[in-house]
């Protein structure tokens, strides 16, 4: 499915937090967000994601949905937010057991998307028994456990070290790769941006318009190649110039609060 955006607005009160945001994030696509902190990134991908109401301008999903999708928008966050008491099984069952699935699918759909995040020897494990790695996996393995059109992902390797983010994003891509799943992906790491994103949007300082939109031409699965790294660094550091001087403005509003 497609995600069209036209002239997005919302404001927290009297505070506005993003102005006139348009764009679409095509099908099979992923658009990175990325911009100064309080600049409203999270805020789009709630009013996206339906978890705030919106007060101004269109949002949509456009085409057809997957077969066996259960939720068509379905999201991915920093916390993990996976239940202690659960096992990494029952964790992923849980985005499960309110639709009505027979127990042989329920079963066949949990070891499908356990062995594609490469989960399958700790089914049986507790969350607290995981790294965070691991744990993240759990969150992403429950994200797609219901097959969804478009999945909105809220920083969701920030909390992690340098090397479990990288073999994080390498997941990603082998599942995107496999789901080809619309997905809408806040970071503040710009490497991350570039390795990950077929395009990265750009967003101001608040309140949050599109300063611009930055496609990157090489494929997902090449830029690990070294011709390619030239390029890409190129990309982050163009990327890096247009959000600098905010940043370093919303870090020293940010030190006031």
């Amino acid at each position: 499915m497609q995600v069209v955006l036209e002239d997005v607005g919302y404001a927290y009160g009297d505070l506005p937090v993003l102005d006139g945001v348009s764009f679409t994030v095509g099908e099979g696509e992923t658009a990175a967000l990325i911009g100064p902190s309080g600049c409203g990134k999270s805020t789009l991908l709630n009013l996206v994601g339906g978890l705030l109401e919106q007060q101004g301008g269109r949002i949509a999903t456009m085409g057809t949905v997957p077969a066996g999708c259960l939720n068509p928008l379905t999201f991915v966050f920093q916390d993990f937010a996976l239940l202690p008491w659960r096992s990494v099984a029952g964790n992923v069952a849980l985005a499960l057991e309110h639709h009505p699935l027979g127990r042989a699918e329920q079963e066949a759909r949990i070891a499908s998307v356990l062995q594609l995040c490469g989960l399958t020897d700790f089914a049986d494990a507790l969350p607290k028994q995981l790294s965070g790695g691991m744990r993240q996996r759990v969150g992403i393995a429950r994200a797609i456990a219901v097959k969804p059109a478009v999945m909105l992902m809220d920083e969701p390797l920030s909390a992690l070290d340098a090397q479990t983010r990288e073999l994080l994003m390498e997941d990603l891509i082998a599942i995107w790769a496999r789901e080809r799943t619309t997905t809408l992906y806040v970071t503040h790491n710009l490497s991350e941006a570039v390795r990950l994103a077929d395009k990265v949007v750009v967003l101001s300082r608040r309140p949050g318009r599109i300063k611009r939109i930055v496609s990157v031409p090489v494929p997902v699965n090449e830029r690990q190649k070294p011709e390619h790294i030239g390029l890409l660094q190129q990309l982050h550091d163009e990327l890096w110039s247009l959000i600098k001087a905010e940043a370093q403005v919303a870090d020293r509003e940010m030190q006031h609060v």
